[in-house]
């Protein structure tokens, strides 16, 4: 028939074989192009693919970071690697040249470390808020009060056991900054240092029947294996707002800048605003941090 192909024909004098290849490669080149969205496209790979993010432990314990990093690594080709700490010391971090980019919660050591000239490019991220949590049977009778500075001094007054971070982290300046109000220096069998990150302090918190300030997303993350609930909420002064800031390349060349741009960009593109206010939502029935990119603090009402 005739539109059988005969394999020992020739019509130009080139093997049909030939013939074959090239229709083969023919195809392919037109399925890629035709057939390949752009979307669908892995990211161009970095040269240093690689940035270290120092943050607060309460983004990692709240299960943030989780939440948001498989979206940045796909769409940007860099790895994170996070270390989470207390901000004081993701700051030395920053400070010594050992991460790119921090994502922190204390406005006053963030503003000294900028000012240092270790850190630049510093933009409001978002903000929740701090509460002090406690034994359901409340032996300091705190619960309700709107001031924290008056809870923190009837827990001190009834010798209640209050757990302190005592890492130099977010928290922990703001837990001091109470104590200087009262122009006190806690100390004492009541008042015990876990050392440790904001999820084990709520444990053993628990576990102690005592007092402790935490960020409202970590608690809120861990509520279902503890026995504490939120006792004073509400102070202004309880504010809890977050940054994100890349290590100055002119004092420490080393540092992938590149990628720590990328990553602060990341943090406050629309789409990400977007799902740091929906993170919580669908477990807690609210969000867990309230997005603020593009705003300042005085938008927030601080001064």
């Amino acid at each position: 028939m005739k539109n059988q192909y005969n394999l020992n024909h020739k019509d130009t004098g080139k093997p049909f074989t030939f013939k074959i290849l090239i229709f083969v490669i023919a195809v392919i080149i037109l399925t890629s192009c035709s057939g390949t969205n752009q979307s669908e496209n892995p990211p161009p790979q970095p040269e240093n693919d690689q940035i270290i993010l120092a943050t607060t432990t309460s983004t990692q314990d709240s299960g943030l970071l989780d939440f948001l990093l498989p979206d940045f690594q796909a769409q940007s080709g860099y790895l994170v690697k996070t270390i989470a700490v207390g901000t004081g010391k993701a700051l030395k971090m920053a400070e010594d040249g050992n991460a790119d980019v921090l994502l922190v919660h204390a406005p006053a050591a963030e503003q000294e470390l900028v000012g240092k000239g270790y850190a630049i490019d510093r933009q409001l991220v978002m903000h929740n808020d701090f509460v002090i949590i406690g034994p359901p049977e409340d032996p300091a009778g705190i619960k309700g009060l709107t001031s924290a500075t008056e809870a923190m001094m009837k827990i001190m007054n009834s010798n209640s056991v209050f757990l302190s971070r005592g890492d130099d982290s977010g928290t922990h300046k703001k837990e001091i900054a109470f104590w200087n109000d009262l122009g006190e220096v806690p100390g004492g069998d009541w008042y015990l240092e876990s050392g440790q990150g904001m999820g084990a302090t709520l444990r053993i918190a628990s576990e102690k029947g005592g007092y402790t300030l935490t960020d409202r997303a970590t608690f809120l993350a861990n509520q279902d294996i503890v026995d504490s609930k939120v006792m004073v909420e509400g102070d202004s002064r309880l504010l809890n707002i977050y940054h994100v800031m890349v290590v100055n390349p002119e004092k420490w060349p080393q540092v992938n800048y590149p990628g720590a741009q990328d990553f602060a960009a990341f943090l406050l593109a629309a789409d990400t605003q977007a799902k740091i206010g929906s993170f919580g939502i669908d477990r807690f029935g609210q969000p867990l941090f309230t997005p603020d990119g593009g705003k300042t603090e005085q938008d927030l009402g601080i001064k």
